[in-house]
């Protein structure tokens, strides 16, 4: 959707035009990776002193007015648009903007912004979820526990993707994939040096970080295997 113009032409087809209602500071960082990726980003806020703010920032354009009105949403142009993202810190609005997005492109993709956990039928009517508490709650827990542990991505249901320094006290220390047993529900995704996906000649070195995805009932074990 972005016509501007650039000698990339892979580029150009990936751009994306995005709405994104809410200019707080998630919609505004949000903004900002968008647009240093070279889309295009319309940003939505209703507060009047925060859209000069925004629009003396040259982040995006910006429109002023409550993007759960359909009116002010219409201006921003759904039906010329790739995503429209809910953002704001109102989940009852969030979710009034992507219906409305729907009715008026019902091409366009929806991301909404939910504040407490999500009601599972929220994926029925919108694209995407994005729940900034439990992102919080898992930046907290690394910062709080740390130890060379790092939780990077919930999967979906009981797996998680951590990050795991192994230690010198850590049985599978020095050791190769194929002479170790890990235990069941475990997968080394990448080597230390992050070039490889873990193989059997993958070898656990004493001071290394490997990218780790791991079912919940087995988590104990592989970390007293990797950390001892």
């Amino acid at each position: 959707m972005n016509s501007t113009p650039d000698t990339d032409t892979d580029t150009d087809v990936q751009d994306l035009r995005v709405i994104l209602a809410g200019g707080g500071e998630m919609g505004v960082r949000t903004a900002e990776l968008l647009t240093d990726r070279g889309h295009d980003v319309v940003i939505v806020e209703a507060d009047a002193e925060r859209c000069r703010e925004l629009t003396d920032a040259y982040l995006a354009t910006v429109i002023e007015g409550d993007a759960a009105r359909p009116e002010t949403l219409r201006q921003a142009q759904p039906r010329r648009s790739d995503v429209v993202a809910a953002l704001t810190d109102d989940e009852t609005t969030n979710f009034a903007v992507c219906m409305a997005a729907q009715r008026m492109a019902p091409e366009v993709r929806t991301v909404m912004r939910v504040t407490a956990t999500p009601d599972e039928l929220y994926e029925e009517y919108v694209d995407g979820l994005v729940f900034p508490e439990r992102l919080g709650a898992r930046a907290a827990t690394n910062e709080i526990a740390g130890g060379g542990v790092r939780t990077i991505e919930d999967v979906a249901g009981d797996v998680e993707i951590v990050e795991i320094e192994i230690t010198e006290a850590a049985p599978v220390a020095g050791k190769r994939l194929d002479e170790v047993r890990l235990p069941r529900g475990t997968l080394i995704i990448v080597d230390y040096q992050g070039n490889r996906l873990g193989g059997p000649d993958t070898v656990l070195e004493v001071g290394h970080r490997y990218v780790v995805a791991v079912e919940s009932d087995v988590a104990d074990e592989v970390m007293n295997l990797m950390r001892g």
